[in-house]
């Protein structure tokens, strides 16, 4: 699968919990991302 790129603005404390958090688990910030989405519901669609 092709991957996209996704870019964001956050604020530097965010940012900061991000990098501590990637380097408590050993991952990159975008695998804390992606673990994060998996979390999320799946969105429902509704039929127009």
């Amino acid at each position: 699968m092709r991957k996209k790129e996704l870019h964001i603005r956050i604020t530097p404390r965010r940012l900061d919990k991000l990098r501590l958090l990637a380097a408590e688990k050993d991952k990159t910030i975008t695998q804390i991302i992606e673990d994060l989405i998996d979390t999320l519901p799946e969105p429902t669609i509704k039929a127009g």
